[in-house]
């Protein structure tokens, strides 16, 4: 199992500096494909849950393209749609309809693909990345092809059409983006928003995100170059790689003299390479035509308005509201953006007192640390809201100290409850002065030389006898009330 995509921080890096004219800059778009989760597919009442199932077993008539089938459109993965366009800030259209786009691959059975041209459902969208704001040219609603399986070192391929027919929402950048970590960003943030939703579970590993990315070279400040697109990237590495790969190698070409084809190219995972497919396709090649079995939709306000005040909070919002909190920007931001996190830190904030930014310290730290090991989800984990709010509040009612908080979280993180633990066990902090200051005349006694390097003016000496009154008290004493009763006992 791989560590979880949600845990994944966005890149610290900041918005590309501006290229030097003597340099090539990248030109980058990105063609995102979202599966909606809808319980049927977007033209037909087949079921959509087909992610583990046997091959073939989630099809119908219309899926396999049997003549006499006639579509219905999904009115769920319109109005997720129209949502997920106004989460990006497009302007969701009044009118469209879709259109067949013609193609002749073996995993499409009806030789063409219901999308939308010239009327896509949003369009003229943005989202901030790193303080930059990427342009996004249009979403549209389209039906997903089947899957071609190809087996070590046999002459055929399997063909499973469980994904034809899911529903789509394809989304299209302007050509804005100016390296592979701001593209990387810019996915994690796409996928935070339709997981956010609810529109998409935006998982790669099933194939329910999956990117093409559109890449040139030019010198700053001329017109674009030739692009080359690389296909069906189902990983944010595989984006970031195939991307690197392709600065370098069109800067090469150009470098000495050659030109960019305008070919279609596939990413080769072993040899960390591109590849060509085939020469790209115009749009003539596809002949669009309307769809002549489903009418245009009309998208009145009202519909918008029921959706929009359906939404629920934005990563972007949630990042506010923590800032709000006081908690530091940097933990904010990786909080806000990872569903399960935000969404657990919200139920353990509930009720709780004390400085937001303790409670988020645990989380984006140890109890992120332990999940990493363990390669679970935090909602995957038996980590109980309450208990982590519970063992944060002993730390800060002086019951235990942070260390033996560590101590205690790999059975917290099991589902005890850290208040238990504690009565059970007996390790609650000592501060009892009387006991402290018995310990600490013990250690004074035996460390005669010590006492001589402190009255000499080495003050740093000091540590190594609260280092021994920690240990003669079992790690149990408070430990800033032993500093303070020390520091008496010594005169300081």
């Amino acid at each position: 199992m791989t560590y979880p995509n949600a845990f994944i921080p966005l890149s610290s890096s900041k918005a590309p500096k501006p290229y030097n004219p003597l340099m090539w800059e990248p030109v980058i778009g990105l063609e995102i494909h979202l599966h909606l989760s809808t319980q049927t597919k977007i033209f037909s009442a087949c079921p959509t849950d087909y992610y583990g199932e046997s091959p073939n077993t989630r099809t119908d008539p219309l899926t396999l393209g049997l003549p006499g089938t006639l579509p219905t459109t999904n009115a769920e993965a319109v109005e997720k749609a129209i949502m997920f366009g106004l989460a990006l800030n497009c302007d969701v259209a009044g009118k469209t309809e879709f259109h067949r786009k013609n193609y002749y691959y073996p995993d499409a059975p009806k030789n063409f693909q219901l999308s939308q041209y010239d009327r896509p459902i949003a369009r003229d969208g943005w989202l901030e990345v790193n303080g930059t704001r990427i342009g996004i040219t249009r979403a549209h609603l389209e039906d997903d092809a089947g899957k071609l399986i190809h087996p070590a070192y046999a002459d055929y391929s399997l063909l499973d059409l469980n994904r034809a027919g899911m529903p789509l929402i394809e989304m299209v950048t302007e050509p804005e983006i100016r390296s592979a970590d701001q593209a990387r960003d810019f996915l994690n943030i796409v996928r935070s928003i339709a997981q956010a939703l609810g529109v998409s579970d935006a998982n790669p590993e099933e194939g329910k995100m999956r990117c093409d990315v559109n890449v040139s070279i030019r010198r700053a400040g001329e017109p674009f170059g030739t692009k080359v697109e690389v296909k069906n990237l189902n990983s944010f590495k595989s984006v970031a790689r195939a991307l690197e790969y392709e600065i370098e190698r069109q800067t090469k070409v150009l470098e000495r003299g050659g030109k960019i084809a305008q070919d279609t190219m596939g990413w080769d995972e072993g040899g960390q390479k591109t590849y060509v497919m085939r020469t790209k396709e115009g749009e003539a090649d596809y002949r669009y035509f309307p769809e002549p079995d489903l009418p245009p939709l009309n998208i009145t306000p009202e519909m918008i308005a029921r959706v929009r005040a359906r939404m629920p909070e934005l990563p972007a919002q949630k990042e506010a509201r923590l800032r709000a909190l006081e908690v530091r920007e940097a933990d904010a931001h990786t909080v806000a953006y990872s569903v399960s996190l935000s969404s657990f830190l919200d139920r353990v904030l509930e009720g709780y007192a004390g400085k937001s930014q303790n409670l988020v310290n645990w989380l984006v730290g140890d109890v992120s640390g332990w999940l990493a090991a363990q390669a679970l989800d935090i909602a995957q984990s038996s980590l109980e809201p309450a208990h982590l709010r519970n063992l944060v509040q002993l730390i800060d009612e002086g019951v235990i100290s942070g260390k033996m908080a560590k101590e205690l979280l790999p059975e917290v993180m099991t589902g005890l409850e850290p208040r238990t633990l504690v009565s059970e066990r007996g390790l609650a902090v000592v501060t009892d002065t009387g006991a402290i200051e018995a310990a600490i005349d013990a250690v004074m006694a035996s460390n005669e030389k010590v006492l001589e390097q402190i009255r000499g003016g080495n003050l740093k000496a000091v540590n190594s006898l609260f280092g021994q009154v920690m240990k003669l008290t079992g790690g149990k004493a408070q430990p800033e009330l032993v500093r303070d009763l020390l520091n008496g006992k010594l005169g300081l």
